[in-house]
């Protein structure tokens, strides 16, 4: 296993308390529940809880399991827990307010948590963590780089072995599946967004894309079942002149990246296909060459909303009627990050924060074309981590 290094936690945590001291002078005390947050500030996932005081040492308190935790970890201080009441025999005295990443305490939680340790107050740090996991360490661009380069060659070189006419989305994406775990991809898809369920990403023939989801993306899919709307679907096979729409979300130890490539299936496509899907490439283009320190999210965003055809208007960013207001996302640990190359997000970018830029336009009919990278920003402007954007081949 490659365990995160003590020099990069101490980083980590430097950066995390640092940031906390500018938007909460006065705090003292904060905790960190969720899995992916424990993650990047200890470099294990447990049951458990990390407390971080301001003028003390942090401590990783463990339910289960403390022995994975001493084996993954190499966080300094590492605690056995067996209920909330041995944290509390700890504390003399407690402060008034508590900083919580609020969004991963559930209030069942938060209600056992509190009856051993009331605070009066609880206030949110999740846009801090949120923020310091969006600039990326050499390290962890390590394994985004190797994912990237891993991702871009199964599409080159594996997928072009897997296909045949009458195998269903399902079987592809089964095949896909199973060549990315054998490259060593850590084989989840994980987001920040509530109850979605997803297997490697979008696999999708022809017009199946346009399937409404209940997903926030431009792509939709029938999924297996109504239970699972993911991967792809079982009763749709792959014939001549398909549109092959593969949005892959996998990544290599823990670090997602995002890459879309649409193929067309042993035949070109129609002029006015093609000529969008090249237009989206400009666009993705267009997006990653502003990709730079202090550049604003919002204004990237409207510079592509003005560069875009007046015809494809209704239909970018998926099915007319249901398309996403946004142009990119974050990545990292989570495949939904920040910054959003969207209205409204108006913080400057920094160097090395990772964003996946997707211009996607719709065709009645016929399904989805364009494109997705994710890219590093740079003093250059954005430099892909997944390879470049590529024509709308015939495979």
């Amino acid at each position: 296993m490659k365990l995160t290094p003590k020099v990069e936690l101490e980083t980590r945590m430097k950066r995390f308390t640092s940031a906390m001291g500018t938007q909460y002078p006065d705090w003292e005390l904060c905790a960190v529940v969720g899995g992916i947050n424990m993650f990047y500030l200890t470099g294990t996932m447990c049951d458990g809880l990390l407390l971080i005081k301001r003028n003390d040492a942090a401590t990783l308190w463990v339910r289960r399991s403390y022995e994975r935790a001493l084996i993954e970890s190499e966080f300094a201080d590492i605690r056995p827990m067996r209920s909330f009441r041995d944290i509390a025999d700890e504390f003399g005295s407690l402060p008034d307010t508590l900083l919580l990443d609020t969004a991963n305490a559930t209030l069942e939680w938060l209600t056992l948590f509190s009856k051993r340790m009331p605070f009066q107050n609880i206030l949110p740090i999740d846009a801090i963590l949120l923020n310091i996991r969006a600039v990326k360490s050499e390290y962890e661009l390590g394994f985004m780089r190797h994912a990237g380069a891993e991702k871009d060659r199964i599409y080159r070189e594996v997928l072009p072995t897997l296909l045949h006419e009458g195998m269903s989305e399902v079987e592809l994406g089964a095949e896909l599946f199973s060549a990315f775990l054998k490259s060593g991809f850590h084989g989840v898809c994980r987001f920040s967004m509530k109850s979605v369920d997803s297997i490697l990403g979008h696999v999708a023939f022809g017009d199946s894309v346009l399937y409404p989801s209940a997903f926030n993306g431009a792509g939709g899919m029938n999924g297996l079942c109504p239970a699972v709307p993911a991967l792809g679907n079982h009763d749709r096979y792959l014939k001549k002149g398909d549109l092959i729409y593969l949005d892959i979300n996998e990544g290599f130890n823990g670090y997602h990246v995002d890459k879309t490539t649409v193929f067309s299936y042993k035949t070109s496509q129609n002029e006015d296909t093609f000529k969008a899907h090249m237009h989206c490439l400009e666009l993705e283009r267009l997006a990653a060459s502003m990709l730079k320190p202090g550049a604003i999210p919002s204004e990237i965003y409207v510079t592509i909303l003005d560069a875009l055809k007046d015809e494809y208007r209704d239909y970018f960013m998926g099915a007319k009627g249901r398309t996403v207001p946004f142009l990119g996302h974050g990545i990292g640990l989570l495949i939904d990050e920040v910054p959003v190359i969207a209205k409204n997000f108006n913080n400057p970018l920094e160097e090395n924060m990772t964003i996946a830029i997707e211009p996607k336009i719709s065709i009645d009919g016929i399904g989805m074309v364009g494109s997705e990278n994710t890219y590093l920003v740079t003093s250059s402007g954005g430099v892909s981590l997944t390879g470049a954007p590529r024509g709308l081949e015939v495979v």
